[in-house]
Protein backbone atom coordinates (compact mmCIF):
# COMPACT_ATOMS: atom_id res chain seq x y z
CA UNK A 1 0.00 0.00 0.00
CA UNK A 2 2.39 2.60 -1.15
CA UNK A 3 0.28 5.72 -2.38
CA UNK A 4 -1.37 5.19 1.48
CA UNK A 5 1.16 7.03 3.51
CA UNK A 6 4.10 8.95 2.21
CA UNK A 7 5.33 11.53 5.09
CA UNK A 8 4.94 11.02 8.36
CA UNK A 9 5.50 13.54 10.95
CA UNK A 10 6.75 13.04 14.13
CA UNK A 11 6.47 15.84 16.86
CA UNK A 12 8.52 15.30 19.69
CA UNK A 13 8.93 17.48 22.98
CA UNK A 14 11.89 14.84 24.48
CA UNK A 15 9.13 13.98 26.64
CA UNK A 16 8.61 9.90 27.38
CA UNK A 17 5.37 10.01 25.44
CA UNK A 18 7.05 11.53 22.91
CA UNK A 19 10.26 8.83 22.70
CA UNK A 20 7.28 6.25 23.01
CA UNK A 21 5.10 7.82 19.66
CA UNK A 22 8.55 7.66 17.78
CA UNK A 23 8.72 4.28 17.95
CA UNK A 24 5.13 3.96 16.73
CA UNK A 25 5.87 6.66 13.67
CA UNK A 26 8.90 4.28 12.47
CA UNK A 27 6.52 1.31 12.82
CA UNK A 28 4.01 2.80 10.27
CA UNK A 29 6.49 4.42 7.95
CA UNK A 30 8.32 1.01 7.96
CA UNK A 31 4.96 -0.55 7.24
CA UNK A 32 3.66 1.88 4.45
CA UNK A 33 7.58 2.28 3.05
CA UNK A 34 6.65 6.34 4.28
CA UNK A 35 9.52 9.12 4.34
CA UNK A 36 9.86 9.97 8.44
CA UNK A 37 9.80 13.81 9.64
CA UNK A 38 10.92 14.75 13.23
CA UNK A 39 9.99 18.38 14.66
CA UNK A 40 11.09 19.79 17.53
CA UNK A 41 9.37 23.21 18.13
CA UNK A 42 10.77 25.77 20.54
CA UNK A 43 8.50 27.51 22.68
CA UNK A 44 7.95 31.78 21.46
CA UNK A 45 8.63 34.22 23.79
CA UNK A 46 5.79 36.83 24.66
CA UNK A 47 5.33 39.49 21.74
CA UNK A 48 5.35 42.06 24.36
CA UNK A 49 9.20 41.22 25.12
CA UNK A 50 9.89 41.70 20.99
CA UNK A 51 9.24 46.09 22.06
CA UNK A 52 11.91 45.97 24.61
CA UNK A 53 15.28 47.45 24.29
CA UNK A 54 17.42 46.02 21.32
CA UNK A 55 19.71 44.57 24.29
CA UNK A 56 17.03 42.40 25.20
CA UNK A 57 15.64 41.43 22.17
CA UNK A 58 19.05 40.41 21.43
CA UNK A 59 19.72 38.29 24.28
CA UNK A 60 16.46 36.27 23.95
CA UNK A 61 17.64 35.52 20.23
CA UNK A 62 20.81 34.37 21.11
CA UNK A 63 19.32 32.44 23.64
CA UNK A 64 16.54 31.03 21.33
CA UNK A 65 19.46 29.71 18.34
CA UNK A 66 21.23 28.17 21.77
CA UNK A 67 18.05 26.02 22.27
CA UNK A 68 17.24 25.22 18.71
CA UNK A 69 21.00 24.12 18.28
CA UNK A 70 20.67 21.74 21.23
CA UNK A 71 17.36 20.31 19.96
CA UNK A 72 19.10 19.69 16.52
CA UNK A 73 21.92 17.57 18.59
CA UNK A 74 19.54 15.83 20.99
CA UNK A 75 17.76 14.40 17.72
CA UNK A 76 20.74 13.36 15.64
CA UNK A 77 21.83 11.43 18.79
CA UNK A 78 18.57 10.29 19.45
CA UNK A 79 18.49 8.81 15.54
CA UNK A 80 21.98 7.49 16.18
CA UNK A 81 20.73 6.05 19.31
CA UNK A 82 17.54 4.45 17.63
CA UNK A 83 18.19 3.22 14.36
CA UNK A 84 15.87 5.51 13.08
CA UNK A 85 16.14 7.38 10.01
CA UNK A 86 14.70 11.01 10.25
CA UNK A 87 15.08 14.48 8.19
CA UNK A 88 14.99 16.82 11.02
CA UNK A 89 13.32 20.19 11.87
CA UNK A 90 13.62 22.18 14.62
CA UNK A 91 11.56 25.50 14.65
CA UNK A 92 10.07 28.75 17.07
CA UNK A 93 6.63 28.81 17.79
CA UNK A 94 3.15 27.66 19.23
CA UNK A 95 3.52 23.78 19.07
CA UNK A 96 0.01 23.22 17.99
CA UNK A 97 0.29 25.57 15.31
CA UNK A 98 3.73 24.91 14.17
CA UNK A 99 3.17 21.41 13.75
CA UNK A 100 0.23 22.10 11.50
CA UNK A 101 1.80 24.50 9.76
CA UNK A 102 5.11 22.31 9.23
CA UNK A 103 2.59 18.94 8.11
CA UNK A 104 0.88 21.20 5.49
CA UNK A 105 4.33 22.59 4.12
CA UNK A 106 5.77 19.28 3.92
CA UNK A 107 2.29 17.52 2.82
CA UNK A 108 2.49 14.42 4.99
CA UNK A 109 -0.55 11.96 5.68
CA UNK A 110 0.19 11.61 9.03
CA UNK A 111 0.94 13.51 12.14
CA UNK A 112 2.45 10.94 15.50
CA UNK A 113 2.41 12.85 18.49
CA UNK A 114 2.79 11.58 22.19
CA UNK A 115 -0.28 12.49 24.92
CA UNK A 116 1.07 14.65 27.95
CA UNK A 117 -1.25 15.09 30.53
CA UNK A 118 -3.30 18.04 31.42
CA UNK A 119 -5.90 19.05 34.54
CA UNK A 120 -9.33 18.87 34.09
CA UNK A 121 -9.64 22.32 34.00
CA UNK A 122 -6.82 23.00 31.44
CA UNK A 123 -8.39 20.33 29.20
CA UNK A 124 -11.75 22.50 29.46
CA UNK A 125 -10.25 25.67 28.86
CA UNK A 126 -7.22 25.27 26.61
CA UNK A 127 -7.49 21.77 25.46
CA UNK A 128 -3.96 19.07 24.91
CA UNK A 129 -2.20 19.81 21.65
CA UNK A 130 -3.35 16.66 20.67
CA UNK A 131 -7.17 17.97 19.81
CA UNK A 132 -6.11 21.70 18.71
CA UNK A 133 -4.37 19.18 15.53
CA UNK A 134 -7.20 17.49 15.83
CA UNK A 135 -9.43 20.24 15.18
CA UNK A 136 -7.32 22.22 12.74
CA UNK A 137 -5.36 19.42 11.10
CA UNK A 138 -5.99 18.78 7.04
CA UNK A 139 -4.48 14.78 7.62
CA UNK A 140 -5.25 12.27 9.83
CA UNK A 141 -3.10 12.09 13.55
CA UNK A 142 -1.81 8.93 15.71
CA UNK A 143 -2.03 9.94 19.41
CA UNK A 144 -0.31 7.30 20.87
CA UNK A 145 0.33 6.32 25.19
CA UNK A 146 3.14 6.34 27.54
CA UNK A 147 3.79 2.11 27.31
CA UNK A 148 6.78 -0.14 27.30
CA UNK A 149 7.41 -2.42 24.55
CA UNK A 150 7.09 -2.80 21.00
CA UNK A 151 4.17 -0.99 19.31
CA UNK A 152 1.63 -4.18 18.13
CA UNK A 153 -1.54 -3.70 16.08
CA UNK A 154 -3.20 -7.21 16.54
CA UNK A 155 -6.11 -5.91 17.30
CA UNK A 156 -7.82 -2.74 15.83
CA UNK A 157 -10.88 -1.16 17.11
CA UNK A 158 -13.21 1.00 15.38
CA UNK A 159 -15.97 2.87 16.78
CA UNK A 160 -19.00 3.61 14.03
CA UNK A 161 -22.64 5.85 14.34
CA UNK A 162 -23.69 4.45 11.16
CA UNK A 163 -23.55 8.22 9.80
CA UNK A 164 -22.91 9.07 6.40
CA UNK A 165 -19.42 9.54 6.62
CA UNK A 166 -18.75 6.40 8.71
CA UNK A 167 -17.30 4.72 5.42
CA UNK A 168 -14.40 6.99 6.17
CA UNK A 169 -13.24 5.23 9.01
CA UNK A 170 -13.58 1.58 7.46
CA UNK A 171 -11.07 2.57 4.91
CA UNK A 172 -8.65 3.86 6.90
CA UNK A 173 -8.72 0.88 8.94
CA UNK A 174 -9.05 -1.52 6.62
CA UNK A 175 -5.77 -0.21 5.21
CA UNK A 176 -4.04 0.26 8.31
CA UNK A 177 -5.14 -3.08 9.29
CA UNK A 178 -3.77 -4.51 5.83
CA UNK A 179 -0.22 -2.51 6.33
CA UNK A 180 0.29 -3.56 9.57
CA UNK A 181 -1.03 -7.24 9.60
CA UNK A 182 -3.36 -6.81 12.23
CA UNK A 183 -5.24 -9.64 12.70
CA UNK A 184 -8.57 -8.54 14.08
CA UNK A 185 -10.83 -5.81 13.18
CA UNK A 186 -13.90 -5.11 15.35
CA UNK A 187 -17.04 -2.84 14.37
CA UNK A 188 -18.46 -1.38 17.54
CA UNK A 189 -21.43 0.63 17.62
CA UNK A 190 -22.16 1.97 21.29
CA UNK A 191 -25.95 2.22 22.71
CA UNK A 192 -26.16 5.43 24.40
CA UNK A 193 -28.41 4.92 27.25
CA UNK A 194 -27.74 8.48 29.12
CA UNK A 195 -29.62 8.07 31.67
CA UNK A 196 -32.91 6.70 30.85
CA UNK A 197 -33.98 3.41 32.25
CA UNK A 198 -35.33 0.80 30.28
CA UNK A 199 -36.06 -2.76 30.97
CA UNK A 200 -34.33 -5.98 30.36
CA UNK A 201 -36.93 -7.04 27.66
CA UNK A 202 -36.43 -3.29 25.86
CA UNK A 203 -32.24 -3.24 26.42
CA UNK A 204 -32.75 -6.57 24.59
CA UNK A 205 -34.19 -5.89 21.56
CA UNK A 206 -32.59 -2.45 21.28
CA UNK A 207 -29.80 -3.78 21.49
CA UNK A 208 -30.70 -6.77 18.45
CA UNK A 209 -32.12 -4.08 16.11
CA UNK A 210 -28.62 -2.43 16.79
CA UNK A 211 -26.48 -5.69 16.05
CA UNK A 212 -28.99 -6.32 12.76
CA UNK A 213 -28.02 -3.10 11.35
CA UNK A 214 -24.58 -3.09 11.76
CA UNK A 215 -24.20 -6.76 10.50
CA UNK A 216 -26.01 -5.38 7.41
CA UNK A 217 -23.15 -3.25 6.29
CA UNK A 218 -21.28 -4.47 3.09
CA UNK A 219 -18.61 -6.69 3.63
CA UNK A 220 -14.95 -6.74 2.95
CA UNK A 221 -12.61 -9.24 1.39
CA UNK A 222 -11.47 -11.06 4.94
CA UNK A 223 -8.32 -12.45 4.18
CA UNK A 224 -6.02 -12.74 7.11
CA UNK A 225 -7.99 -10.63 8.75
CA UNK A 226 -11.13 -11.64 11.06
CA UNK A 227 -13.62 -8.99 10.91
CA UNK A 228 -16.24 -9.08 13.46
CA UNK A 229 -19.49 -6.43 14.93
CA UNK A 230 -20.13 -5.51 18.65
CA UNK A 231 -22.63 -3.47 20.30
CA UNK A 232 -21.71 -2.34 23.66
CA UNK A 233 -24.27 -0.45 26.35
CA UNK A 234 -22.75 2.44 27.86
CA UNK A 235 -24.26 5.94 29.03
CA UNK A 236 -22.83 7.76 26.22
CA UNK A 237 -20.04 6.79 23.34
CA UNK A 238 -16.69 7.96 24.67
CA UNK A 239 -17.25 6.51 28.14
CA UNK A 240 -18.22 2.89 26.41
CA UNK A 241 -15.30 3.03 23.22
CA UNK A 242 -12.79 3.64 26.15
CA UNK A 243 -14.34 0.73 28.24
CA UNK A 244 -14.65 -1.44 25.70
CA UNK A 245 -11.43 -1.02 24.02
CA UNK A 246 -9.65 -1.46 27.69
CA UNK A 247 -11.50 -4.07 28.35
CA UNK A 248 -11.08 -6.51 25.55
CA UNK A 249 -7.32 -4.71 25.14
CA UNK A 250 -7.33 -3.44 21.68
CA UNK A 251 -3.92 -2.32 20.34
CA UNK A 252 -5.12 0.87 18.31
CA UNK A 253 -8.77 2.66 17.55
CA UNK A 254 -9.24 4.38 14.13
CA UNK A 255 -11.81 6.90 15.28
CA UNK A 256 -13.18 10.32 13.54
CA UNK A 257 -14.33 13.31 14.06
CA UNK A 258 -17.02 13.85 11.23
CA UNK A 259 -20.18 14.71 12.79
CA UNK A 260 -20.52 17.81 14.93
CA UNK A 261 -20.17 21.48 13.54
CA UNK A 262 -17.15 23.32 14.89
CA UNK A 263 -19.13 25.08 17.19
CA UNK A 264 -20.47 22.02 19.29
CA UNK A 265 -16.44 20.69 18.93
CA UNK A 266 -15.11 24.20 20.49
CA UNK A 267 -18.23 24.20 24.28
CA UNK A 268 -17.95 20.47 24.10
CA UNK A 269 -15.55 18.66 22.95
CA UNK A 270 -16.40 16.01 20.19
CA UNK A 271 -16.36 12.46 21.02
CA UNK A 272 -12.84 11.62 19.74
CA UNK A 273 -11.36 14.73 21.61
CA UNK A 274 -12.97 12.97 24.38
CA UNK A 275 -11.71 9.13 23.75
CA UNK A 276 -7.94 10.75 23.26
CA UNK A 277 -8.15 12.56 26.40
CA UNK A 278 -9.33 8.94 28.33
CA UNK A 279 -8.13 6.39 26.73
CA UNK A 280 -5.06 4.45 27.55
CA UNK A 281 -4.74 3.16 23.83
CA UNK A 282 -3.02 4.80 21.14
CA UNK A 283 -5.48 6.45 18.74
CA UNK A 284 -5.53 7.11 14.92
CA UNK A 285 -7.90 9.81 14.41
CA UNK A 286 -9.53 10.88 11.33
CA UNK A 287 -10.16 14.85 10.90
CA UNK A 288 -13.26 16.05 9.68
CA UNK A 289 -11.82 17.34 6.34
CA UNK A 290 -10.80 13.93 5.73
CA UNK A 291 -14.50 12.62 6.17
CA UNK A 292 -15.73 14.85 2.79
CA UNK A 293 -13.77 12.90 0.53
Amino acid sequence: MPDFLKKILWATDFSDEAQEALLYADAFSKAFKARLIALHVVPDFAPALYDMASVIKGELARRVDSIKKEAKKRLETLMKAKGISFEIIVQEGTASKKIIEIAEEKEVDLIVIGRRGLSAIEKLFIGSVANQILRNSSVPILVTKKKKGKPRFRKILVPTDFSAQEEVERDYAWKIAKGLDASELTLLHVLELHDYEFSPKVLDDMFEIVLKKLKKRKKREKEDIRVSEEVYRAINASIGIVDYAETHQFDLIVISTCTQSKLERFFLGSTTEKVISHSYIPIFAIPPSQCAQ
